[in-house]
């Protein structure tokens, strides 16, 4: 008998504990139609969440949105869109709910209802959302305090995105994303979808990282081919969102 409430009991934590939107998610269906033609890509975590989408076909970047949201009763505030830019700024207040299995969501804002399909819910030292606030220039690190104009890198489950926007004007300036590994101090992207140039998708670029005083510190080779150094606060920390 206390074996049986001892599992009981452990269902009901196994189930509470899918049940959380940290991680990466996909759109399968969107008012009950499926997504066949492009690819939409969620990550939640940290309280803050983002959306990149991309052609599938040609690999042509779409959209990109995203902000800060609660749980429980689900809420999204609006940071950056490029579908809906009138949108920045605004607290929506969608019906969410999950599968039994935690593995599926359906947001519903009536006039249109999502069903998104869990990727992974992974966890490893580079999850979170963060803010780049150093960088090293000709041998010096300079440091600053973030402001209006920001760029956040988002990880959560298995993919990762980031994003330049300016909070105050709504402005945007680029994403890019995809799916990543860290492990050992060996970061690693593999981009799906770039704002800038589709030409880079399905580059892969790797770095060395580590964790110090909470912050990241991200090392290696630009794009160009040229040394970079880049330190990433936890965006809660910077802004104080906590």
């Amino acid at each position: 008998m206390k074996n049986l409430f001892l599992f009981a009991i452990f269902l009901i934590y196994s189930g509470m504990n899918a049940q959380t939107l940290e991680g990466s998610w996909t759109l399968l269906e969107e008012n009950g139609l499926k997504v066949d033609d492009k690819e939409v890509v969620r990550i939640y975590q940290d309280n803050y969440f983002s959306e990149g989408a991309r052609n599938k076909e040609t690999n042509e970047f779409l959209w990109a949105k995203g902000g800060e949201y609660t749980e429980g009763d689900y809420k999204e505030k609006i940071d950056f869109s490029t579908k809906n830019p009138e949108e920045v700024g605004e607290t929506f207040n969608p019906e969410l709910t999950f599968t039994e299995d935690g593995n599926k969501i359906k947001i519903n804002n009536v006039t249109q209802v999502q069903v998104w399909k869990r990727l992974s819910a992974i966890q490893n030292d580079l999850s979170g959302n963060w803010v780049i606030t150093g960088r090293k220039r000709d041998g010096e690190m300079s440091k600053s305090k973030p402001g209006d104009r920001r760029t956040i890198k988002i990880l959560g489950g298995d993919r990762f995105q980031w994003v330049a926007f300016n909070s105050a004007t709504g402005e945007f300036f680029g994403s890019g994303g995809g799916s990543y590994t860290a492990e050992d101090g060996k970061y690693t992207e593999n981009i799906e979808f770039f704002s800038r140039d589709v030409n880079r998708v399905g580059a892969s670029l790797g770095f060395d990282y580590k964790v110090e005083n909470g912050e990241w510190h991200h090392m290696g080779k630009s794009s160009k081919g040229e040394p970079m150094y880049e330190i990433w606060e936890p965006y809660a920390d910077a802004y104080h969102t906590n």
